[in-house]
């Protein structure tokens, strides 16, 4: 087989350039055989297969020359034979003939002759041979000048000497201006300087620069900021010296506006709705968008929006016609100082919506792109004669209003506006200022819906929390509440005063674990249970007692409503508190469920902390609570708090219990001002917690208020006893009506107490705000008041005293029983 001379043309076309001369050894790809001194085909590989389409079993002993497709050089072949046997081997390209017919250029190597037994061999192997098309000086002429990324070769002094179409395209001057000349001396406005200082280092340091991207204007385009990317690289001759620059230039405009939406969006998600505040977070839009985006912003939002009543929301489907609201003005913001462009000022009546639209456009309505604003249209003048006139006098020339919608619900529409800047608004950024606004409307919609619903439970907190706070003669009472909201927030700490029966008052502070409105709302339960049970006249140990049944009942009650589940499952138990005094005794009885211990300041200054046993937190169940009962001095200031007032900072409790005794010990004739001035040294800044402080401080009825007698267990001793009350009543002054009914409930309930109890029995007149007949007995029998058939001759007794009384009841001790009833006590005649 005799290799070809591998300086033969093989096309008539474009010269294919040599193949790079690869290692004699990587026959990887290659096709092999190993053929004998007589030109016999010894062996035949796969790749040899492969390539010409001839099995190992029809060549392994057949001629190689019968595969080669070219004419025969004897000559040529000997001297081939000759270089490989003296072993320098040869390579050139040869054409051969796959068994289909087709001629195939091959790379060809033959290997130096080497022996196999006796006989001499040489190895073969050979790849199809592919041209390399080279690119003629008219196509690369073509491809430079029709690129679509501007080129420029500029010399050592930075002077243009070629650019290609695009990059005159771009610049928007002609080549022939440009040639010759810096660009520092054409496009004054487009980074120039900094981009030659950026090609001169490139020129001195031969290190390319990539990708280097700026604002600016050209030409071209001169009323718009385009970006572009540019790369730098140093021209070097054969001689490896530098002979120039050259630059390419990208215009990424597009890229630059996406990126510089998605930054601008992310960064107002920091800066916007920062605060559940609609008119905070009205302003922020404001002020975010000047002046990144426009000169003049305004946010106008529809009078329900800002209203803290009803829905919150204006209702487009009420009805047939339904009212049509008004926009008032939210929030603006402006690169003038003060807004001179502004008709209305924040919290006035806005209604600015671009002529011809109207309050359509709010709920179904498209951005609108106005990029020239003209004054002098008719719809302007018509419409909007005041803001017509601003526009010409501040040169407000584009304008985007975007109306404002979260969640279905319209809210209003934000206006922006150019006018110190002169590019005029695009409609890429329409898209930017939509984007804008949706993030703002859904912080204003979260707004309005928290502060409306904030506002209902601030509303149902204060109805459920005490409105006015009176101890009668027996407690001066003052009190203060902070929830752990500074601006006004729910939680579930408590108090109350409730008048109880023979001039006694009942003090009660607790806390509901957790805050907002569900602990609220706990709150107001437990309250009212504690009215209930305390009109039941229960003493404090059996109140908390039903108090802790009641809790235990509302941890387990099962809801279909999985968020009320949820919301349920979050109160866990509550403290409390209860202590009943008694002005006649001077004696407080106390119990308490987990709760701090009162606080007791005596007339004389001495701080003390008596402890009636913690008993367990109300809702754990199974444990008794116990009471204990104490002996208060007059004008002795007893208090009642929460633990939010004395953890403090530090969380240390009993040393703001001492700095709570330290407070409460100052000489203050003005109770409602010591109350106060606690709780403001005590809690100077806003806490995590809920706070209540209730003070009351003691007095006691005098000798002169109270009267008791000793009754016989004998009817006849009715005549002397309500005669004694009668004069007595007399002796007060309290008019002679007041002595008549006062004789017929004294006779009933003596009466009742001879016939029905056991002694010993007791009678004792009050005078307080009420006038109070109580008859106590041994008897732990409940009175019970029926009302009596006309042929009955008795059983009229307790229905006539709840006729001549305001109330009366009857409450157990721990001897007996007592029977009381109050009177009102007229006042006296100017």
């Amino acid at each position: 087989m005799a290799p070809k001379d591998p300086a033969r043309d093989t096309s008539a076309g474009p010269a294919p350039a040599a193949a790079p001369p690869r290692d004699f050894l990587d026959a990887s790809s290659d096709a092999a055989a190993i053929v004998s001194g007589e030109g016999v085909v010894l062996g035949w590989t796969r790749g040899a297969e492969v390539l010409l389409g001839r099995p190992a079993s029809e060549m392994v002993g057949a001629p190689a020359a019968r595969v080669v497709a070219m004419s025969r050089d004897p000559a040529r072949v000997a001297g081939v034979v000759e270089r490989c046997r003296a072993g320098m081997g040869w390579n050139g390209v040869i054409t051969l003939r796959r068994s289909d017919g087709r001629a195939v250029d091959v790379d060809l190597r033959v290997s130096a002759s080497f022996r196999v037994g006796g006989d001499e061999c040489f190895l073969l192997s050979g790849r199809e041979r592919r041209p390399q098309w080279t690119v003629g000086q008219t196509v690369l002429d073509g491809f430079l000048t029709r690129s679509p990324i501007g080129m420029a070769v500029l010399d050592l002094e930075l002077r243009y000497l070629w650019l290609n179409d695009t990059l005159e395209r771009f610049g928007g001057i002609p080549r022939e201006q440009r040639l010759g000349r810096r660009l520092s001396e054409l496009l004054p406005g487009l980074q120039a300087t900094t981009i030659e200082s950026l090609m001169r280092k490139v020129l001195e340091t031969r290190v390319p620069v990539t990708d280097y991207e700026y604002l600016g204007w050209s030409w071209a385009d001169p009323h718009r900021q385009r970006a572009y990317s540019t790369s730098f690289f140093p021209l070097l001759d054969a001689a490896d010296t530098t002979t120039g620059v050259c630059y390419m230039v990208q215009d990424v405009t597009e890229r630059w506006t996406a990126r510089r939406l998605l930054m601008l969006v992310n960064e107002a998600g920091t800066c916007i709705g920062t605060s559940l505040d609609v008119l905070g977070t009205a302003q922020e839009l404001a002020d975010f968008a000047v002046p990144r985006f426009a000169d003049f912003v305004v946010v106008d939002l529809l009078e329900p929006v800002l209203s803290t009543e009803g829905h919150g929301a204006w209702l487009t489907d009420a009805g047939p016609a339904p009212v049509r609201p008004l926009l008032r003005r939210a929030g603006m913001s402006s690169v003038r100082e003060g807004c001179p462009e502004a008709v209305a000022q924040v919290g006035e009546t806005a209604g600015f919506l671009p002529p011809p639209h109207g309050l359509n456009l709010l709920v179904e309505g498209e951005p609108i792109l106005l990029p020239v604003l003209d004054p002098s249209d008719d719809l302007w003048a018509a419409a909007e004669p005041e803001r017509a006139e601003r526009i010409r006098r501040f040169g407000l020339h584009s304008l985007i209003s975007v109306p404002m919608r979260a969640r279905n619900t319209a809210l209003g529409v934000t206006t922006f506006i150019r006018s110190l800047n002169p590019i005029s608004f695009q409609p890429d950024d329409v898209l930017l200022a939509r984007e804008l606004v949706a993030r703002a409307a859904l912080c204003v919609d979260n707004a309005r819906r928290y502060t409306r619903e904030h506002t209902a439970a601030i509303t149902l907190q204060r109805s459920l929390l005490p409105q006015a706070l009176t101890g009668g003669t027996a407690l001066e009472v003052a009190s203060a509440y902070l929830p752990a909201d500074p601006s006004g927030g729910v939680g579930g700490d408590w108090f109350d005063v409730i008048p109880l029966s023979g001039a006694r008052v009942g003090l009660v502070v607790g806390d509901v674990v957790g805050h907002g409105i569900t602990a609220a709302a706990t709150m107001g339960r437990l309250r009212t249970a504690v009215q209930t049970l305390a009109d039941m006249e229960l003493p404090p140990d059996e109140l908390l007692a039903h108090l802790d049944d009641l809790v235990l009942r509302l941890s387990g009650e099962k809801t279909d409503d999985e968020a009320a589940q949820r919301s349920s499952a979050s109160f866990l138990g509550a403290t409390c508190l209860y202590a009943v005094y008694d002005p006649v005794t001077a004696r407080c009885t106390m119990a308490r469920a987990g709760h701090p211990p009162p606080i007791v300041v005596a007339p004389d200054g001495h701080v003390s902390f008596p402890e009636p046993p913690a008993g367990p937190p109300l809702g754990l169940g199974g444990m008794a609570f116990e009471a204990t009962e104490i002996e208060l001095a007059e004008n002795s200031v007893l208090g009642l708090y929460t633990d939010g007032i004395v953890e403090g900072a530090d969380g240390d409790m009993e040393r703001g219990m001492s700095r709570l005794g330290d407070l409460l010990s100052r000489s203050d004739a003005d109770l409602a001002a010591l109350c106060s001035s606690a709780v403001e040294q005590l809690v100077p800044v806003p806490q995590p917690d809920d706070i209540a402080l209730l003070l009351a401080r003691t007095h006691r009825l005098g000798a002169d208020q109270v009267a008791s007698w000793d009754v016989p267990l004998d009817p006849s001793a009715v005549a002397e006893i309500r005669s004694r009350a009668t004069r007595q009543v007399a002796a007060w002054g309290l008019g002679d009506d007041l002595a008549m009914t006062t004789e017929l409930v004294v006779s009933e309930l003596v009466t009742n107490a001879i016939r029905y109890a056991e002694p010993p029995i007791r009678l004792r007149l009050i005078r307080d705000a009420y006038l109070t007949c109580e008859v106590a007995d041994a008897s732990s029998t409940a009175p019970r008041l029926r009302h009596a058939r006309s042929t009955d001759e008795g059983g009229r007794g307790l229905f006539l005293v709840a006729q001549l009384t305001e109330r009366w009841g009857a409450r157990y001790t721990a001897d007996g029983k007592i029977i009381w009833a109050e009177q009102e006590i007229p006042a006296p005649a100017s």
